[in-house]
């Protein structure tokens, strides 16, 4: 039998990189099966605005209060956001949603240097946005990697979030971040034919298939590895709700990252996987009830 390309890699690792494909290939499907409701993509209005040397492409649907989106790495507003109905979702109990192309990816500007992609500077990117629609606060709901820049952004600068909800990240929030060098190093690569990996080229193979810009991922990988202090997440200020699903071998324990963080509340999503937690009913109904809380 033929190697698994991804014994290679950690659990956790190895589930990352299925999670991937399984990512990019319902996507697919969605869409050709008439799920992914395309005549809403094609209607969304995608607004720009500079930030510094970054232009972030992001999307401004409905009325109401704010709440900001913030996609996972690799994917965009489109896929995390759009094909799994959460704006349908939100703007559907009269809530206005904000979701960003976080730098490195969709449409926004794509950097080369590890450095411009530290979690501190993409929450940044985040109260930038809320500086250019003159908002004051917004509710932040991120995923993954987006739940670890809505972490920065609450315990930063607790006075522009009103709540965060923290999806497809638990522990690994304080004791652990980002994929493997060896992944970076195979996006990098000039060929598929000079990677050597067997589990990094795959993750090669993937970013080509998706027309990703592998050099802007493989700077992702490599500088956006920050992790909170236990001290730090005790001092994270405002309303957090953390979110993982059971099967989900990336995120690391809800409960124990919950009890961490004064006040937070941490909920199960049964039976999904960290692909398959991000459009989850019970996710959703979870946010919505956690939102309802807020005055």
């Amino acid at each position: 039998m033929p190697e698994d390309p991804f014994k290679r890699l950690e659990h956790r690792d190895v589930n990352f990189l299925r999670i991937l494909f399984e990512l990019y290939r319902s996507r697919r499907l969605a869409i050709g099966r008439g799920n992914a409701h395309p005549e809403e993509i094609l209607t969304l209005r995608i607004r720009t605005f500079q930030h510094g040397k970054i232009e972030i492409a992001y999307l401004d649907e409905g009325d109401g209060e704010p709440i900001v989106l913030v996609h996972g790495f690799a994917s965009n507003k489109e896929v995390n956001w759009v094909q799994t109905r959460w704006v349908a979702t939100l703007n559907g109990v009269r809530r206005r949603v904000i979701a960003p192309d976080m730098r490195g990816h969709g449409a926004s500007t794509k950097l080369y240097d590890p450095a411009d992609y530290h979690t501190a500077l993409m929450a940044a990117d985040v109260r930038a946005l809320l500086d250019h629609l003159g908002l004051g606060w917004a509710d932040i709901l991120g995923y993954s990697m987006g739940a670890r820049i809505a972490a920065f952004l609450a315990l930063d600068e607790p006075e522009r979030v009103r709540s965060a909800i923290l999806g497809g990240l638990g522990m690994r929030l304080i004791d652990g971040a980002g994929m493997p060098d060896g992944v970076a190093a195979a996006l990098e690569a000039p060929s598929l034919a000079d990677i050597n990996d067997p589990s990094a080229r795959v993750f090669r193979e993937f970013a080509d298939e998706t027309d990703a810009d592998r050099k802007a991922l493989a700077a992702c990988i490599r500088g956006s590895r920050q992790t909170l202090t236990r001290a730090q997440a005790g001092r994270i200020g405002v309303p957090v709700l953390v979110a993982v699903g059971t099967k989900d071998d990336v995120a690391g324990s809800p409960h124990e990252l919950a009890a961490l963080i004064p006040g937070a509340q941490a909920v199960d999503i049964p039976r999904r996987d960290h692909m398959r937690a991000v459009g989850d009913k019970v996710f959703k109904q979870a946010v919505l009830s956690f939102l309802g809380e807020r005055p």
